[in-house]
């Protein structure tokens, strides 16, 4: 139900649509609140003020965690005034309690998508249908309305990384603000270009086994090392890292912890999340203790 243009009240029965589904087209913050709280009284005209100024820029949900229960718990709401903004059907930002005009007005700017957004969303569905060229030309297009849109840098560097332009890559990388770089995609994209570049003066595979098989010490190691990064970049992630856990077993401080530096470096490829990382992640704690 439409209390205003750009306020709706929100229950269990409409979520999904009101906040889930609208939220793949539009920046929907969801504000819980009920009616006894006193600072829910404050915060909310300071919502519906703002959604009114900004004509569309976002959409505010009002949820009664009253009677609503069941998506307050869902939601983890604690305390309330509990103000929760939705993209692409996530929780991508919070806050908690009434806060003033001006850091609900920051709160908001933070989350608006950038300029170019959209074509950055164009992109990636262009890239999903294997038209990379048409998808380089629209992630541009959104850098050059905003160069400050590092979404659009990340997709444009991994798209050149795919096609082997590794200096293309590292110039979209090294344009992101320096907050973003320390994201755990761009850190697995560095990592990769990092990886590529030291296997360019790497020994074909049977010279390096020959060595970990007869030499010792700092030599053996260097090897092992080299290896890994040539079964990564042939994909073979788990014999990569199985040989990396082996050099922390036995050359622990080979070029101070290169081996679990690497190791590390591999998870943030994989996006620090998923079985092969929490494997590996028990075995290295294991190998280093």
């Amino acid at each position: 139900m439409a209390v205003s243009g750009h306020v709706l009240e929100v229950n269990l029965g409409n979520f999904q649509e009101a906040v889930i589904e609208l939220s793949r087209k539009v920046l929907v913050l969801v504000d819980f609140w009920a009616p006894w709280c006193t600072p829910c009284r404050a915060l909310g005209p300071i919502l519906e003020k703002l959604a009114a100024e900004m004509d569309g820029a976002f959409v505010l949900a009002k949820v009664n965690s009253d009677e609503n229960a069941d998506l307050s718990r869902q939601y983890q709401v604690r305390g309330i005034p509990a103000v929760k903004a939705f993209k692409d059907g996530e929780v991508v930002d919070e806050f908690t309690g009434a806060l003033p005009e001006s850091a609900v007005r920051q709160f908001i700017k933070k989350n608006l998508p950038l300029p170019g957004d959209d074509l950055r969303v164009q992109a990636l569905d262009a890239i999903a249908q294997g038209k990379a060229a048409e998808a380089e030309t629209l992630l541009k297009e959104a850098i050059s309305l905003n160069p400050k849109n590092d979404p659009a840098r990340l997709a444009l560097a991994r798209l050149t990384i795919q096609q082997g332009r590794h200096a293309d890559a590292q110039i979209q990388i090294d344009a992101m603000s320096p907050t973003f770089q320390m994201e755990t995609e761009v850190e697995g994209l560095k990592a990769l270009l990092e990886f590529t570049e030291a296997v360019r003066s790497v020994p074909p595979m049977t010279e390096l086994e020959a060595s970990i098989a007869s030499e010792k010490g700092d030599l053996r190691a260097q090897a092992m090392y080299q290896r890994s990064l040539l079964l990564l970049l042939q994909g073979r992630e788990e014999a990569a890292l199985d040989q990396l856990i082996e050099m922390v077993e036995r050359h622990k401080n080979y070029q101070d912890g290169l081996a679990r530096k690497t190791v590390l470096k591999i998870f943030a490829l994989q996006g620090n999340q998923g079985p092969l990382v929490e494997r590996y992640r028990t075995r290295l704690s294991r190998a280093l203790h």
